[in-house]
Order: C-alpha cells, then structure tokens, then sequence
C-alpha cells in the first residue's frame, strides 16, 4: 500500500535533479556562420564538353536557396524557352537546371548565377559562380570588356545588358527589337565594367541595354539603349565605352477622346511639335480649330468652334512621315470655363520672364488694359509673346534685383477661343538681390560646336543651358544656389 508514495517521492526527486542540472549553465550560439557554400561536385562536370544532356546538377556541402534569380542570373547565350531552375522558395543540397531550348552545335553556354546562391542558415553568397559547358570539342574562351557610362547623367543605371550581335548579312539597326543577341553578360547592380566572356571568334555589333522587361529586346518608350560605332573583330584586347541614352520616341498617336465640349483629346508619344490634325467632315466657312498641349499628359487637345451637328467624324493626324486616320464618336458635354492663372508664383529667377497661362486657349490680348508697376510705382514698359501650343502669354520687361512687381489685368485685356473675356486679375511677383545668388563660369577644352551646355540637379533635370555656335566662354549669371 506504500508504492504510490515511494513512486511519487522518486518522481519528484528526479524533476528536482534535472531542474537542477537543467539551471547550470546558458546555451550558446557559437561564432556565426560567415562561409559561404562549397559545391562538392557538379553533374556533368563543369566546363564539360560535347554537351548533349537536358538536365545539370550542381550539389553543395550545405542547404542552398536561391534568389533574386530573374535578375542574377545571365545565361549566354540566351535560351528560349529559359531552362527550369530549382530550388526557388525553398532549401536543399543540390541545384536542378532543366534544359528546355534546343541547343546550337559547336556553341559554348555560360550560366552566370552573380550572387543568387546563397546558404541556408545565415544567406551567405556563393559569388558569381558560373557554369560552363559546350556542344562541341572544345570551351570558347575569348572575351570582350568595357565600361557602360550614361550620356545624360553622372550616375550609371545598374542591370545593364550589354549583348554582342554577329555582325553578318542578317545584321540591322532593327534588329535590337526583335531578334534576341547572339552573347550576353550584366553589370549587375554593383559595377559599371562588363565582361561577355565565353565567346568565338568572328565579328561582332556591341549594343548595351537598360532592360526593363529582361527580354534581351529594345522596348523604346522604357529602355536605355547605347551601341559601339564600329564593327568588332574578336579576339580583341581593347577596352570598349559605350555611352547608354533614352532614345526619343517615334511619333504615334492614339484613338481621339471628347473631353468636353467642342474640345477632343488626342493621346500620342514622341514629337509632337509639327502636328497637324484635320477634321475630314464638311464644316462651315465660319469653321476655326487650334491645337494645344496638355502641360503634364501626353496629350494634344484640338479646338474648334462652331458647334457641329454630326454623330461621328473622321480626322487626319500628319506628322512627317507618319499619317493616320482616326474615327471619333461625339458626346454632348459642356464647355470648360476659362480661368487664367500664372506660371510663376513668388520669386522671378534671374532671365525668366513672367508667364500666364488659360484653361482655354487664348486669341486676342489688349495691352492697353494691362500695367506693371516696380516697387516705386513706376511704370514698366513690357511687350508679350503667345506661344500657341503651350497656351501661354509672355510678359517681357526689364527685371531689376531685389524688386517687386505688380501686374494687373483689367476686364477684357484678354479673350479666349470661345469669346469669353477676364475679370480683373492681379499678380505680384519678386526678385532677388544680387547677393543671393550665384555665378558659374564654364569652360570647355577641346569640344564640338554647335552644343548646348546644361547645369542640371542630382536628378538630372536641367536648370540653366546655353546654346553656342562658336567656341566660347559659358557664363551662367545670377543663379539660384
């Protein structure tokens, strides 16, 4: 009858004791893991060749992952489809590259992986690790290096491709925007040198790309693009640059939209200064239209009057070479209203003329119905220039520093397309004193003329520029700093 008790003293002398033990001491980490991987083997071997498989396997010492692969990995030549490489979200000892693309004979592939291969516990690279393989006797080794530089600013974009097409009879400038290239490597996001290595002799076309859907293809509207001038004969140890720039777009418009009344929206891309839009319908001989630029979208808003009784329409868009035709269904909307409002607020910069601007474009302006008045009260004399497209007024007057201006707009010094008139408006405006600002004085050594020289800010955006002909001294005078 006394077994229970002995069993349940037992029990809790050994909780006691292992408690005991258990309070001793604090566990420790150890030092952290800063190796990377080691890969043990690779199957086939690296750098085999007379390649002829579908499958590779390269296994490690310890549990791998991938990532960012989409933009670590270079495979060169491209391979479409891509192959399938796993592992991707999880760990394991080994990495599986299942080829999908029918291989080239006697061709030398690269699987770059930069910095994609990690370890599992602590996310140690493995660096740059490549892969090598040929379908033919022998591994192609030679190379071509070089520098990528922006043209338009002092911080070089980072993932840049930089491809070598064959430079054959099937070669054309076109040929960046629909055949992929024949070798390929990456800066990746930490180097602006590049080297395509891996490569066989011959002649070849040097096209660097800022590539934004990662297709090996040059999408204009969102892609840098920068080519070598010359044809280039591989072996080689020159040094390439290749300058990247964001090419201007091919003109293109787009379906018309009614925006409001007796005013149509036509959406387009590229160059849009010599637009010509014609209205196809027959219109009356009192018939007037006018064409502006929306200030932000890239849009052209075309302007007629009078009123037409018609369902849909037709119009003609003629820029250059290109001409299109585009059908527009009406609405019945109402006409904007016209407010008039400046461009500047605040502070004149030395050399910008005040500016206004309307919801509706300008036609007729009454100078005798306008004043500018300096801080004395005095009168300044001004002339104005309308620029048509961008619906904007210049006042041009004589600025003296640390002054202020106050212009005002009598009723009816300005009508609009529609007839409508202002109301009185007033605008005050500042300049600053001459100690305030800067100037910068530039020289150039050696340069080409006609050029236009530009002080930009961090972001590359142009503050200031000065056209020349003709050498000279650039002087940029009174600059805010």
């Amino acid at each position: 009858m006394f077994k229970p008790f002995y069993k349940s003293v037992l029990f809790v002398v050994l909780l006691a004791t292992l408690a005991n033990c258990a309070n001793r001491g604090t566990p420790s980490g150890g030092e952290k893991d800063v190796e990377p991987p080691k890969i043990t083997r690779s199957v086939p071997e690296n750098y085999s060749t007379n390649f002829t498989g579908k499958e590779i396997k390269i296994y490690f010492n310890e549990y791998v992952k991938i990532k960012d692969i989409q933009k670590q990995l270079i495979i060169s030549p491209p391979m479409y489809p891509e192959p399938d490489i796993t592992p991707l979200g999880t760990a394991s000892k080994y990495i599986t590259i299942k080829i999908k693309d029918t291989l080239e004979p006697n061709t030398t592939y690269a699987f770059n992986f930069g910095q994609s291969i990690v370890d599992n516990n602590e996310g140690n690279p493995y660096p740059y690790y490549k892969y090598v393989f040929s379908t033919g006797s022998y591994i192609d080794s030679l190379s071509v290096k070089g520098t990528i530089i922006d043209a338009e600013s002092n911080v070089t974009d980072k993932f840049v491709s930089v491809m070598l097409y064959e430079a054959d009879s099937t070669y054309t400038d076109s040929i960046v925007y629909k055949k992929k290239p024949k070798y390929v490597t990456n800066t990746l996001d930490s180097i602006t040198t590049f080297s395509i290595d891996n490569i066989k002799a011959g002649t070849y076309r040097l096209v660097a790309l800022k590539d934004e859907n990662k297709n090996y293809t040059y999408q204009q509207k969102t892609d840098k693009i920068g080519f070598y001038g010359k044809v280039i004969t591989v072996p080689t140890d020159s040094l390439y640059t290749i300058k990247l720039f964001k090419e201007d777009l091919d003109f293109k418009v787009f379906k018309p939209k009614q925006v409001a009344g007796q005013k149509i929206a036509f959406g387009y891309e590229g160059d849009y200064k010599t637009v010509k839009i014609k209205m196809l319908s027959a219109t009356p001989e009192d018939f007037e239209s006018r064409i502006t630029k929306d200030k932000k979208a890239d849009s052209l808003y075309y302007w007629y009057k009078p009123k037409l009784a018609l369902d849909s329409t037709f119009f003609v868009v003629k820029n250059k070479a290109v001409v299109d035709t585009l059908k527009l269904r009406f609405r019945e909307l109402e006409k904007d209203s016209l407010t008039i409002k400046s461009v500047q607020t605040g502070s004149l910069k030395y050399g910008e003329d005040f500016q206004i601007e309307a919801s509706i474009p300008f036609t007729k302006i009454n100078e005798h119905n306008i004043s500018i008045l300096d801080k004395d009260s005095l009168n300044v004399p001004f002339k104005t220039e309308l620029d048509s497209l961008t619906n904007r007024y210049t006042f041009k007057f004589d600025k003296k520093e640390d002054n202020t201006y106050k212009i005002q707009m009598l009723p009816e010094a300005l009508t609009d397309f529609f007839g409508n008139v202002n109301d009185t408006l007033n605008f005050s405006l500042k300049t600053k004193p001459f100690s305030d600002l800067s100037d910068v004085r530039v020289t150039l050594v050696n340069a080409i003329y006609p050029l236009i020289t530009q002080l930009v800010d961090n972001k590359g955006d142009v503050k200031y520029e000065i056209a020349a002909t003709q050498p000279q001294v650039f002087d940029f005078r009174h600059i805010t700093p």
